[in-house]
């Protein structure tokens, strides 16, 4: 039996598509937090790490200490594998840089790590 559109498909013998652009939410959630380097220079510490309800903690923790979080499940994952204490792999910089862009931002700070690039040019 066919639903009159002629595709081959049955009336509610398919599932329905789901959106690419929606992602599922892990069942067991990771957070990191992360420190800023006290030094300019420095990379960044990690300075906790958890799943599951350690990383609800960590996430209300944040949220009632006003502090912004950025959703990256991929950074959070790889950034959990390393030690507390210990600053953020080189493999990290670029996406823990973007991110605390965006916390610089959401905060009405100046980014610290903003550089301007002058020369001198001699004619």
């Amino acid at each position: 039996m066919s639903d009159g559109y002629e595709d081959g498909y049955k009336k509610g013998g398919n599932p329905p598509l789901s959106p690419l652009n929606i992602k599922k939410k892990p069942k067991r959630q990771t957070a990191v937090a992360l420190q800023e380097a006290e030094k300019l220079g420095d990379a960044p510490l990690i300075t906790a790490a958890g799943r599951g309800l350690i990383a609800e903690q960590i996430m209300q923790l944040a949220f009632e200490n006003g502090i912004k979080v950025r959703e990256d499940s991929a950074l959070a994952e790889m950034l959990a594998m390393i030690d507390l204490d210990s600053p953020i792999p080189s493999e990290a910089f670029m996406a823990v840089a973007e991110i605390l862009s965006y916390v610089y931002r959401a905060n009405g700070k100046p980014n610290p790590y903003d550089v301007k690039l002058t020369g001198n040019k001699e004619e």
